[in-house]
């Protein structure tokens, strides 16, 4: 045997062991991430519940939240975890995408949902850096929404790249309210590690946050499809519109403190999620 074949077997051998000692890291900075993603949409789903029974918050988005959390007691610290949380999570969505860990395949239903993902994270990406720009004192980033739909406008088929989007959020809301209603999401959790406590607290926070949050990302589209029609970036809205559509609806107390709820419970589900949800991304 050749000294250049043992050589190259050595190194071979080791690129594998750093391969496995990287992607366990990468794993649980994923997990981080969903868990601030839960803490996220369980304060925007307090400040909503307040304001919907008339406590003094607010049907505010996310970037309305950082604020607000930004005002307490170490709050800037706080915005800072976040935003490293969610850049775990962008991290981690990236990697779902292309190395479909969730074995999607490469059909046109497997790539549309890897491409979602990459929306998806691309949201929270941009979150991630709303929070570290207001935790710095140097802003925000406004109305996320209008500023990707102004830009989306701007490109060549502009309304019709706006309409697309909308159309994928809403069919990405729809799936999500599918999977809370039929208990879907339950697939993504290793249940041989939790116990019956957790699996009851998974199972409840899931079917009702994932039905909320279904129901908010489809009428989120609806405002893109709407731009896309009316080709006014204006008109597009984000978090904090849709809740404040919802609150203007027949009952609409009522409705926003049950999606105010939901919320809450999505980012319980979330927080569950990361501790014990299926990555196949390492050992």
């Amino acid at each position: 045997m050749s000294t250049t074949f043992i050589s190259k077997r050595k190194k071979k051998l080791q690129n594998n062991n750093n391969s496995e000692e990287i992607k366990p890291w990468i794993r649980r900075f994923g997990r981080f991430g969903h868990m601030m993603k839960g803490t996220v949409y369980g304060l925007v789903g307090v400040l909503s519940f307040m304001a919907a029974i008339g406590a003094g918050g607010e049907t505010t988005g996310t970037g309305g939240m950082f604020r607000s959390l930004a005002s307490q007691p170490f709050g800037e610290v706080l915005l800072w975890i976040i935003g490293i949380g969610l850049i775990g999570y962008l991290t981690w969505v990236i990697i779902k995408s292309i190395y479909d860990t969730s074995n999607k395949g490469r059909d046109i239903k497997g790539l549309i949902t890897r491409t979602g993902y990459l929306v998806g994270g691309g949201i929270y990406g941009a979150l991630a850096l709303n929070a570290f720009q207001i935790a710095m004192h140097a802003g925000s980033s406004g109305n996320s929404e209008q500023s990707i739909s102004a830009m989306l406008l701007g490109q060549p088929f502009g309304p019709g790249l706006v309409g697309l989007l909308g159309l994928i959020i809403i069919g990405y809301g729809v799936t999500e309210f599918y999977s809370g209603a039929t208990n879907h999401f339950l697939k993504k959790f290793n249940h041989h590690e939790m116990n019956e406590h957790e699996r009851k607290i998974a199972k409840q926070s899931g079917k009702m946050g994932l039905i909320s949050r279904g129901a908010v990302l489809a009428i989120i589209g609806f405002f893109f499809v709407q731009t896309a029609m009316t080709s006014n970036p204006d008109e597009s809205k984000g978090l904090d519109g849709a809740l404040a559509e919802v609150s203007q609806q027949p009952f609409g107390q009522w409705l926003l403190g049950i999606v105010a709820l939901g919320f809450i419970l999505y980012g319980i589900y979330e927080i569950t999620r990361g501790r014990y949800e299926r990555m196949s991304f390492g050992k």
